[in-house]
């Protein structure tokens, strides 16, 4: 079975790389974030929801803000538990050249990226795709696809497209290959669910096999990277799937942290959750101590409370949850261990996360501006699919819709990868850009 050394031996090296020597003053994991955050997908976040289309309001979080709260969360899971892991096997440093700060670096980078393949109207984008590829008027253009490869478009996923977006370079024409090229532990860590899309295992109850991770375009890339980070094998007679990289299990428990109560001090900010009903929860995941709460009562405004308690909530979390990593490292590096770390939260936390959970859903994710959201959204991207694959499959009776997608977006002939480079061009539209084509399209308003 893998020990930390078999999957970080190869951590540094880049993606189309054999060797990265890094660059005096910056380690090459901290060049990873430095690549991600100037990359034009990761800044397109800005325009796409998190939960509220708020525009303009400085308190709602967006995928931006979102990413880069959850990279924040990322970046100190990651150096506690590299901490704590040197500490339990000390030659691993000398063995891989690795600190704990290198571990803070590839969690925080992948954490940065974990939402850069969202489609416009996030969840809802991803269904509004799905469906369009399911729908007849899309079967004209599947009819030289295989089954994997109907099934990408039919089951469309956001962790996939980021994957293709990070680890594939859009134009076939380049000479660089490999996406943004990061090193290989970041791409690990950023691969929640290592499979390929068929055959469907969801029902197999493990976190790693709950949906796909990778496009079969991608396919072979990702077997290399496989490979290359000694990842355990779970195939399948139908498909392929691995056992998570290690370091995925705290990319995605700065998600779960950020998103289940970040999301939820949102829904207060917009008056739909009571301040009693916030500051109750908050006081029962915080744990304040008598200094702190005598701090706390000391406070007069109450949006300041509630950032005090957030701010406590997130460090009890962020504390066990590394924790709960470390005390299963040897089951999570042996491939035993396929769940998600919230879920061995204590029971006392857990009962009160269920029941932020529910009032979320109830309160946030069924509240009238986000059922809206979510509408134009299906209304918005089956249009721009329509337009858009016409146009490459017939330029010539569709040149105007040709000619407004990006060259490097219509460089291939092979119908897969021509339809993939469409549904990857909408993808990457922010909210507003996706709207304000379709207006454009139908005439509501003028370029």
């Amino acid at each position: 079975m893998p020990s930390w050394k078999d999957y970080l031996i190869n951590a540094s090296r880049r993606l189309g790389k054999n060797e990265n020597p890094g660059q005096k003053g910056r380690t090459v994991f901290q060049r990873d974030y430095d690549r991600i955050i100037f990359f034009d997908a990761f800044r397109r976040l800005q325009n796409k929801t998190q939960v509220f289309p708020i525009p303009g309001s400085e308190e709602i979080r967006n995928r931006l803000t979102h990413s880069l709260e959850t990279a924040s969360v990322g970046r100190s899971l990651g150096f506690l538990a590299g901490m704590e892991i040197l500490k339990k096997y000390p030659d691993l440093q000398r063995e891989t050249g690795l600190s704990a700060d290198d571990f803070s670096y590839i969690v925080s980078a992948a954490a940065l990226a974990h939402d850069i393949g969202n489609p416009p109207f996030g969840h809802q984008g991803e269904e509004a795709i799905s469906v369009f590829f399911k729908s007849p008027k899309a079967q004209k253009y599947l009819q030289n696809l295989t089954e994997k490869q109907i099934a990408d478009l039919q089951n469309f996923e956001g962790n996939a497209a980021g994957f293709r977006i990070l680890a594939t370079t859009v134009d076939p024409r380049s000479q660089i290959k490999g996406g943004l090229r990061l090193n290989l532990a970041t791409y690990g860590a950023f691969v929640k669910y290592p499979k390929e899309v068929l055959p469907a295992r969801k029902h197999e109850r493990k976190v790693s096999l709950k949906k796909y991770g990778f496009f079969q375009a991608e396919k072979s890339v990702f077997k290399s990277l496989a490979e290359a980070l000694n990842l355990i094998e779970q195939h399948h007679a139908g498909g392929l799937a691995w056992k998570r990289y290690p370091l995925a299990f705290l990319t995605e428990a700065a998600d779960d942290i950020c998103y289940n109560i970040i999301d939820y001090e949102d829904g207060y900010h917009l008056k739909i959750i009571a301040f009693r009903s916030i500051e109750e929860k908050f006081q029962a995941l915080a744990r304040l101590s008598k200094k702190q709460m005598n701090d706390y009562h000391s406070i007069s405004d109450e949006k300041q409370k509630i950032a005090y308690l957030r701010a406590h909530v997130i460090h009890i979390l962020i504390s066990s949850l590394s924790r709960i990593f470390v005390e299963n490292e040897a089951d999570i590096r042996h491939g035993k261990y396929d769940r998600s770390l919230w879920k061995d939260l204590p029971d006392e936390y857990l009962e009160t996360l269920n029941e932020i959970a529910r009032e979320s859903l109830e309160k946030l994710y069924h509240n009238e501006l986000v059922l809206k959201k979510e509408a134009t959204g299906k209304t918005v991207i089956p249009f721009l699919l329509e337009k858009f694959l016409d146009a490459v499959f017939d330029s010539e009776q569709n040149k105007q819709y040709y000619l407004l997608i990006p060259p490097a977006y219509r460089q291939n002939e092979d119908a897969y990868l021509k339809i993939l480079d469409v549904v990857m061009y909408i993808a990457g539209m922010s909210d507003r850009q996706a709207v304000e084509l379709y207006r454009n399209f139908i005439g509501i308003r003028l370029p």
